[in-house]
């Protein structure tokens, strides 16, 4: 697999696990446990800006051109 299949396949699992993130939102708001909906929604916060710090990496890959030719 080249660095750019790499590159497109980590954006899809990047894609995927965002939306389970989005699922698991109003499930946690159901929780009667107000201090564990808090840690929930304390860890899915830093998850869900860990996976964006990732996503914009992947898209400075992506976007850089090595090319020598003007």
């Amino acid at each position: 697999m080249s660095s750019d299949d790499s590159v497109l396949a980590l954006q899809e699992h990047c894609k995927t696990v965002a939306l389970e993130f989005m699922k698991m939102h109003p499930v946690v708001g159901k929780l009667e446990d107000e201090d564990l909906t808090g840690i929930c929604l304390k860890s899915l916060h830093a998850m869900t800006t860990e996976l964006e710090i990732i996503k914009k990496h992947l898209i400075k890959a992506q976007n850089r051109d090595d090319s020598t030719d003007l």
